[in-house]
C-alpha cells in the first residue's frame, strides 16, 4: 500500500521539489500551503509521515506541530521540521514540541528522502509488547501508556522509544551515539544534540528521573539500577 506524505509548505518551488522527490519514490503527496489547511488534511488523510515548513502564513509550523502532538490519532506520526532557519535555538524548538527531525533549506533531496524512508521504518517497527516497572513509574508497551503512580504522562514517540531504551538498560552507561542508532535508527542524519533535548523532556515529564538518569559528562546517560526513593 502507498505511503501518505503530508507537506507543508508554501513557497511552490519547494514544494513541486518535494512533490517529485517523494512520488519518485512511490509515496502519496498530500500538499497544504498554510497552517489550518495542515491540520484539515492531517484529521482526514491521517498521513504516514509529516514534512512540515517552520515558516508558515497563519498558524507557523512550531504551532501546528504542537496540536498534532494534542491529537490522540495524530501523534504518532512521526514530524520532520523543515526551516531555512540554521540556528541551534530553532531546531531545538521544533524538538522540544515533539518533531522527529529537521532538515535545513536548502536541502539534499536524496538526503531528505533517506530521512523519510529512516523514520517511516522506525515508526513501523513498533516496541516489544512488555511492561516495564521502575519504582513509581509503569510502562505498558501494549496500551502505550505511561504511568506515575495514577497519573498518565503524556510522551510523543521518540520520547516513548527513548525511556524504553533506558529502561532495557538499567545500570548500563549508554553513549550519545548509542541511543541515538537505537532510537533514531542509524541512518539518522542529524546531531546528538538531540538526545539532550529529549533527555531534558523526559525528565521533565517524568519528575523521578531527574535524579534516576545520571549524565556521564562528555559520553552519555546512565539509568540507575535500582529507582530513588
Amino acid at each position: 500500500m502507498r505511503k501518505n506524505i503530508l507537506v507543508v509548505e508554501d513557497e511552490k518551488d519547494i514544494i513541486e521539489i518535494l512533490r517529485y522527490s517523494l512520488e519518485k519514490e512511490g509515496y502519496r503527496v498530500h500538499v497544504a500551503q498554510d497552517g489550518h489547511a495542515a491540520l484539515e488534511i492531517a484529521e482526514k488523510v491521517v498521513p504516514n509521515l509529516i514534512l512540515l515548513d517552520l515558516m508558515l502564513p497563519g498558524l507557523d509550523g512550531i504551532e501546528v506541530c504542537k496540536r498534532l502532538k494534542k491529537e490522540e490519532r495524530l501523534r504518532e506520526i512521526p514530524v520532520i521540521m523543515v526551516t531555512a532557519k540554521a540556528e541551534e535555538a530553532d531546531k531545538v524548538r521544533g524538538l522540544e514540541i515533539g518533531a522527529d527531525d529537521y532538515v535545513t533549506k536548502p536541502f539534499s533531496s536524496k538526503e531528505l528522502v533517506a530521512r523519510v524512508k529512516a523514520h517511516l521504518r522506525r515508526h513501523e517497527g513498533g516496541v516489544p509488547e512488555k511492561s516495564f516497572y521502575y519504582g513509581s513509574l509503569s510502562v505498558d508497551t501494549v496500551k502505550h501508556e505511561i504511568r506515575v503512580e495514577s497519573n498518565e504522562i503524556e510522551l510523543t514517540a521518540k520520547e516513548f522509544e527513548l525511556l524504553l531504551y533506558l529502561l532495557e538498560n538499567k545500570g548500563r552507561v549508554l553513549t550519545r551515539d548509542m541511543i541515538l542508532n537505537h532510537v533514531w535508527g542509524y541512518d539518522y542524519f542529524g546531531s546528538t544534540r538531540t538526545v539532550d533535548v529529549h533527555i531534558t523532556r523526559l525528565r521533565q515529564k517524568i519528575p523521578l528521573l531527574s535524579k534516576a538518569v545520571s549524565t556521564i559528562k562528555s559520553f552519555g546517560y546512565k539509568l540507575k539500577e535500582q529507582a530513588p526513593a
